[in-house]
């Protein structure tokens, strides 16, 4: 009786010290996976930002261009005036 007592004791501190290593193990692991998550947010934001600034000064150039074109255009309206 004793000898099957102390098996099944043993089992249970054998299965209670592997289920608290698994849950340590996951533990530290969802910490490092949520780090990680945190760091490539980081990362998508400043790419973000890139894309957006990138967008505007699109935007800037186009809207530049177009204004040199008027202004060309006005120059050789007034080119053409005075020949």
């Amino acid at each position: 009786m004793s000898q099957t007592l102390a098996t099944v004791l043993v089992g249970a501190l054998a299965m209670l010290g592997t289920l608290g290593g698994a849950y340590l193990a996951n533990r530290r692991s969802s910490a490092l996976i949520a780090y990680r998550l945190q760091e490539l947010e980081k990362k998508v934001d400043k790419h973000n930002s890139v894309i957006e600034r990138t967008y505007a000064l699109e935007e800037w150039r186009a809207v530049t261009e177009e204004k040199i074109k008027v202004v060309n255009h006005r120059i050789d309206d007034l080119e053409s005036e005075t020949v």
